[in-house]
């Protein structure tokens, strides 16, 4: 569903990714895990079409959107959420979200305040509700549209384990039911361990290595690198 080929961002002299191939197939929900600085939200950034000094190829469905901007892939089917909420914190959640509504053919807003349970905050200004609410707000704008392939960058940020938890579970229900493709990336490994249907694994700008949950808990080289004795 969605596919980078040889993926590389230099800043500088340094390679925040070097040579990075990930295919994410259709209704997948993959892992994206490692230590910081490993390269994961850039790897986000690159897929999604936010990254200068970025080369290698991406496709979303088969089609090249290497050359596309990020409001392009947003319309060939691409959402995202990002690590730091991306929301207009002065606005009502249900102005903003109508605003993303006018890129997308399918403006499904009153759909995804109800599956996000935010049609009962719709017309509070977005930046005077919770924490939990504004990262709920974030997801959903990235929802509008009903993409086909999802990227989300730590979406349980900041959230309780409770939150986080409970967050995770409806997540993994919605693109169940909605057939969406999902990349996340999350440094929570509950989550990750409970959503996941294979995990990849990047050090240092590359792929370390992938596989299913069981395979990531227990392989040596990952507990060496990211998970430590708490694997």
């Amino acid at each position: 569903m969605i596919e980078g080929h040889n993926l590389t961002r230099r800043y500088g002299a340094v390679a925040a990714l070097r040579d990075v191939s990930i295919s994410v197939p259709e209704g997948e929900i993959r892992g994206l895990i490692g230590p910081n600085g490993a390269g994961k939200s850039t790897l986000i950034d690159v897929l999604s079409g936010r990254a200068e000094n970025a080369s290698g190829r991406v496709s979303i469905q088969g089609r090249d959107v290497t050359q596309l901007s990020a409001q392009e892939r947003r319309v060939a089917g691409l959402g995202r959420s990002f690590q730091r909420t991306n929301i207009f914190a002065n606005l009502t959640i249900a102005d903003q979200l109508e605003i993303a509504g006018f890129t997308v053919s399918e403006a499904n807003v009153d759909e995804v305040m109800a599956e996000l349970g935010l049609l009962e905050v719709a017309n509070e200004v977005a930046g005077q509700t919770s924490y939990g609410i504004q990262r709920r707000v974030d997801l959903a704008l990235a929802l509008i549209g009903r993409p086909k392939v999802l990227l989300l960058d730590e979406p349980a940020a900041g959230l309780s384990a409770a939150e986080s938890i409970a967050l995770s579970r409806h997540l993994r229900d919605l693109v169940h039911r909605w057939k969406v493709t999902v990349l996340i990336v999350e440094h929570d490994m509950e989550v990750v361990f409970s959503i996941c249907d294979r995990i990849t694994v990047l050090h240092l700008g590359q792929v370390l290595t992938e596989g299913t949950p069981d395979q990531i808990r227990t392989s040596p080289e990952v507990v060496k690198a990211y998970l430590g004795s708490a694997a």
